[in-house]
């Protein structure tokens, strides 16, 4: 880079920086003048911090992206005062869940900060265990996408049709693996920084931790103490979810990801945030353009993380399962979730577009969109007829395929593994969405407790017994 043209992009930079700053209330200058202290500090003075790299792991979220500009903003501040300023890494686990107008709106927040084209900046994204340059307009990885598939259908299926369980867990589990490729890839990083209170760690991990003894994985008494530690842990505790689920049929990964060896620091600006309306900031909604997504997958709230979906398998659930109509389930979670949300002071709005009326068909069309399973799939993981020999297999028979009643002796012939025509063992697989080798396999499992829910340890795990590291990216 030339004199001339690396003055010009610094003039260029110090630009957005007094634009960002102009959106900024008091509490928020007062946050970023702290930043900036805790950076440095953590660097061990202005003549390092230079060579310091961050990491913030980006979800799409309010949370994420007031902490992605409060760090920009640092990152400037910091270069108009010393000769150089720290690295900046954004990463972004891409799950099935993650909807084209959510990848849309951080690659137009990036584009706000300008930091596409800045050498002191990288945008990552991890998708299918790979980590890649963050490119919004990058399709779907067919591979990533029917593991995920397997994976939701495997777990729905175990966990009894669990709702949160199905459409959570996957991506829950997959945050090891994310932490430990974006903390360690090309040169890894030095601190991860994070706005997620204590307790939401905490009850993120809770989640994952019962996740994992709901599969009858072993769990040590103790937390790790670093957070290289924590995070081999959370991607151990996959590993073993998932060779539990699969049994036989478990195929590990071809590219494992590794623990680092570097101590990481983390720097917290949850306190930064307290102050700060991160609904209504002007930074998000003027300077970023933020909006929300109500389609889209919402980290930090596992219990209506994926209010469209979720909205829908409950209709779904009280149209086969219940014999009510599809809209009364659909008011159902509306009426809990709006509780819920005004608990949490989070916005309404992300119930708007769950899928009713004239927009029923909005819902269906986004499982095949994102997870490539059908309606009758979905509803045969909600009824989960095969698990423990097909205990269910009757009842679910009787009420979505009263055709198939008479067949019924010689689909357990088809799970069983005996003889059987090949016509019924493709009814079985194209009505599920599985193949035989793990129909055979749920025929022979019985169902996971308490797969998801609230942990009675989330409480106390947020108090003071969970390292303190952010999560879910929220």
């Amino acid at each position: 880079m030339s004199t001339i043209h690396e003055q010009a992009m610094n003039y260029v930079y110090q630009q957005v920086l007094q634009r960002l700053i102009g959106h900024f209330n008091r509490a928020e200058r007062t946050a970023l003048q702290l930043l900036v202290q805790r950076i440095v500090v953590a660097a061990g003075g202005m003549e390092q911090v230079g060579e310091y790299k961050v990491l913030m792991a980006h979800g799409g979220g309010e949370v994420s992206s007031c902490t992605l500009a409060l760090l920009r903003a640092a990152q400037l501040t910091i270069a108009g005062r010393a000769p150089r300023t720290f690295k900046l890494r954004v990463a972004t686990l891409r799950h099935s869940g993650m909807t084209d107008s959510r990848l849309d709106s951080l690659n137009q927040g990036y584009g706000r900060l300008f930091l596409h084209d800045d050498p002191r900046v990288e945008l990552l994204m991890v998708e299918n265990q790979e980590v890649l340059p963050f490119n919004h307009q990058r399709p779907v990885s067919a591979m990533g996408r029917e593991t995920s598939q397997r994976n939701m259908l495997m777990i729905g299926h175990l966990s009894s049709g669990d709702c949160r369980a199905t459409l959570c867990s996957d991506t829950y589990l997959a945050l090891g693996d994310f932490y430990q490729r974006v903390t360690t890839w090309n040169g890894g990083v030095h601190a991860l920084v994070s706005g997620d209170s204590p307790r939401k760690q905490g009850q993120f991990l809770a989640w994952l931790k019962k996740t994992a003894q709901s599969a009858g994985v072993p769990i040590a008494s103790t937390w790790p103490l670093s957070l290289t530690g924590l995070f081999a842990r959370m991607d151990e505790w996959s590993t073993s979810y998932y060779r539990e689920v699969y049994g036989e049929h478990y195929v590990a990964s071809a590219n494992p990801s590794k623990a680092g060896h570097r101590h990481l620091a983390y720097i917290s600006i949850a306190d930064l945030l307290e102050d700060v309306d991160t609904q209504m900031s002007p930074i998000l909604t003027e300077f970023m353009a933020f909006t929300p997504d109500p389609l889209g997958f919402h980290f930090s709230h596992p219990t209506y993380s994926n209010p469209r979906m979720m909205a829908h398998l409950r209709g779904l659930q009280a149209r086969c399962l219940r014999d009510l109509d599809y809209e009364e389930g659909v008011h159902g979670f509306i009426r809990q979730a709006s509780q819920f949300l005004r608990r949490q002071h989070l916005p309404e709005e992300w119930l708007a577009q769950v899928g009713i009326g004239e927009d029923a068909a909005l819902p269906s069309t986004a499982a095949q969109q994102f997870f490539g399973l059908d309606e009758t799939q979905l509803v045969c993981l909600l009824f989960s007829p095969f698990i423990h020999h097909g205990e269910r297999l009757e009842g679910y028979l009787r009420q979505c395929h009263p055709g198939m009643l008479v067949a019924l002796p010689e689909l357990h012939k088809v799970l069983q593994g005996k003889q059987s025509a090949d016509m019924l063992q493709q009814w079985v697989s194209d009505t599920s969405g599985l193949p035989m080798p793990l129909l055979q396999h749920l025929y022979r499992k019985r169902p996971v407790p308490g797969a998801s829910g609230k942990s009675r340890n989330a409480g106390v795990m947020a108090h003071g017994n969970t390292p303190a590291c952010q999560l879910s990216g929220r």
